[in-house]
Order: C-alpha cells, then sequence, then structure tokens
C-alpha cells in the first residue's frame, strides 16, 4: 500500500512538472507561484492626492462606459412599466434618428465639463498647433496612429480639454467612429453630445458640406492599425487609404495630418506578429464584424502593471500644416495618389521635426507598413 502510495503521488509530482513546463513553453515565460506574482504587482500607495484619483476614476469609467450603458438598459428592460418607453426608443435609435450622420448633436457645454479635463490630465494629453486654420472653409483631419483605442483622438477632438476651439476658433470638430456604436442605447447619447459622427461616406459628406469651418476627424489606419499598437513604434496603416483623401477633394475641404505622440505607449499588446495564430484569429473577426480586439494590457485602479487601464503615459497631438486641395466631384486616381504623396511627407515631416522631444523612447523609427 505505502508503495502503491508512494508511486501515486510520485505520477501526480511528474504529471504537474510536466504540466507547469508545458505552460511555461507557451506563454515564454516561467509560471510563478501566487505569493512571487503577488510581489510582482505594482500596487498604489495608500496616500494619492484627490486630483489624480479623479483622473483615473474618469478613465476608469469612459474605459467602461460601453459595458455600463448596455448593463443599465438590460437593467431598464426588467422593468414591465418602461417598455412602451424603451420600445420606441429602440424605434427611434434604429428607424428614425438620423443625428449620427450629420453631426448634429454637439453640446458644447458638454464637451467643455470638467470631467474631461481630469480625463487629459490622466496622461496627461495635449494639443501643439503649428499654424492657424482659417475657418473660411472645411478640413478632414486625419489623425495617427490609431493606438489600441484612440484615447488622444478623444481627449484632442471630441473634448476641450486640450484647447481646440481656442486654438482654432470657428472650426467645428467631428470625431468620427464605426456606426455600430450608435446602435448601443444611452452610450450614442453621450458620444453624440461630444460630437463625435459616424465614419460613413454618407455621413462626411454630409458634415462637409453643411458650410465653412466644419470638420471631420478620420483615425485613418482603424482597426487594422491597432494590431501594430506597441510602445516605442510609429507603424501606420496608411498607403492604401485613399477614400479620406477622395472625400476632401470632392468637397474642397484641406487636408490636415495629425500625428499623436504617446497614442502607442499606453496599452502594451500581446505578440501578434503576421503569421501567428492570434493575429490570424483578429483579422477574421475584424473581416466578419468590422472591428477587432487586440490583446492588451495595461495598469489596474489599484495597481501600476496589471489591468484594462491605460498607463499615464504622455500624448501630444501635433497638428499639422494643411494641405490645400482642388474640389472636383470625381478625382481621378492619379489625383489621389498626388495628395497622398504629399499628406504622407507633410506627416513624416511631423515626425522628424518632434521625435526627439516626444518620442525620446522609440524603438524604430515611423514605418508605413500597409
Amino acid at each position: 500500500m505505502d508503495k502503491g502510495h508512494d508511486l501515486t503521488a510520485f505520477s501526480r509530482t511528474i504529471s504537474a512538472s510536466s504540466l507547469r513546463g508545458r505552460l511555461t513553453k507557451l506563454t515564454g515565460a516561467p509560471l510563478r507561484p501566487v505569493a512571487a506574482l503577488h510581489a510582482s504587482i505594482d500596487f498604489v500607495p495608500t496616500k494619492i492626492p484627490r486630483k489624480r484619483r479623479l483622473q483615473m476614476m474618469v478613465v476608469a469609467v469612459w474605459s467602461v462606459l460601453l459595458v455600463v450603458s448596455c448593463f443599465v438598459f438590460l437593467m431598464l428592460c426588467s422593468i414591465p412599466a418602461l417598455w412602451p418607453f424603451l420600445v420606441m426608443y429602440l424605434i427611434w435609435i434604429f428607424c428614425i434618428d438620423k443625428s449620427p450622420a450629420y453631426g448634429n448633436r454637439l453640446a458644447p457645454w458638454f464637451r467643455s465639463l470638467k470631467i474631461w479635463q481630469y480625463f487629459a490630465e490622466y496622461y496627461p494629453a495635449s494639443l501643439l498647433k503649428e499654424c492657424d486654420l482659417p475657418a473660411d472653409r472645411p478640413y478632414v483631419f486625419g489623425y495617427h496612429p490609431h493606438g489600441i483605442i484612440g484615447m488622444g483622438a478623444l481627449a484632442t477632438f471630441a473634448t476641450e480639454a486640450t484647447g481646440f476651439s481656442k486654438a482654432f476658433p470657428g472650426i467645428k470638430p467631428h470625431l468620427l467612429t464605426l456606426t455600430n456604436n450608435f446602435h448601443i442605447p444611452l452610450y450614442r447619447e453621450v458620444i453624440m453630445s461630444l460630437g463625435i459622427s459616424s465614419v460613413s461616406r454618407e455621413s462626411c459628406s454630409n458634415i462637409l458640406s453643411s458650410g465653412p469651418g466644419q470638420a471631420i476627424t478620420i483615425v485613418v489606419g482603424g482597426a487594422a492599425e491597432s494590431l501594430s499598437a506597441r510602445p516605442g513604434t510609429a507603424d501606420l496603416t496608411l498607403k492604401r487609404r485613399l477614400g479620406f483623401i477622395k472625400v476632401a477633394i470632392q468637397h474642397g475641404a484641406d487636408l490636415v495630418p495629425v500625428f499623436s505622440f504617446g497614442e502607442n505607449d499606453i496599452y502594451n499588446q500581446m505578440p501578434n506578429e503576421k503569421g501567428t495564430t492570434i493575429y490570424a484569429l483578429q483579422k477574421k473577426f475584424q473581416n466578419m464584424f468590422g472591428f477587432t480586439l487586440p490583446f492588451f494590457h495595461g495598469r489596474g485602479l489599484l495597481n501600476y502593471n496589471l489591468g484594462l487601464m491605460p498607463y499615464r503615459r504622455r500624448i501630444v497631438s501635433v497638428i499639422g500644416r494643411p494641405i490645400h486641395v482642388q474640389r472636383c466631384n470625381k478625382p481621378s486616381l492619379d489625383e489621389v495618389e498626388r495628395v497622398q504623396r504629399m499628406y504622407i511627407e507633410e506627416l513624416t515631416r511631423i515626425w522628424n521635426t518632434y521625435k526627439d522631444e516626444f518620442a525620446k523612447t522609440r524603438l524604430r523609427e515611423l514605418s508605413i507598413v500597409d
């Protein structure tokens, strides 16, 4: 009996060791006991200034706002007395309300709330203006890089936290996002109040045609570029992105490149190089749903190195010089590509001008990968 018991214990030890070895090979790092893992977490100190707490809470709320909105709506659905109103609200969202395609729900007072100041100060996020932009024409801002979520784009173009309206008086910015976001009850009301609109071609045309000073901001790289977002890098998906340039030409809107230093630094991402299983799954998900899910991590509410909140790393959005285009309803491919070359040259100039100031820890230079 003792020998059998010893043999069983020995087998379990071998099995546990084998399992540990296999998991170590998969993760690429040795597995640590709970105590060691606990020791590796950098917890926040107990005494932190109130202002920093508020900054953290605002960013945390924004990070989970979409999920919270869905949860609140489902809770409301559990109240039978509200069903008639909720049905009418859903009909309004899906069948009647066209605001996401016109950007006419922008509320300046909401964009100017103090909470957005806390949001921007968390990183901190700031705006650097290179030249004046007259408000007698429409504009198309191209924002780079996408990053994991695009927090710098939100702070700069969807709020007044970085002083956009003071820097460019008379210009009304509309940050564009996926149309599906406007199908989410409650959440849609918040983002529309910030001036965020649909990235559809119809929306771009409606906003740019609504008068001088109207501007749209397109995060050009989209979901594909988010898969390349890693600290110290600037790999842009831009070579085949001609749609936003064509829209600008069709409406006679000046093109303004924007490079946001630090956007890629606020999250770490799991290795997903082309050819890996993870990359293939992410691309398949993108093809099915129009967006993808980078496997990323940042910090937590109570620690500095484990969680889904962004790191406190500086973001500086440099708004470059406008590229004037001649209006043409049906621009040729040669004309679109010519303007694209000018756009890339200006974007590269921004990088070369400010990289030693705002990208000191870069691992490599700016690269246009696709």
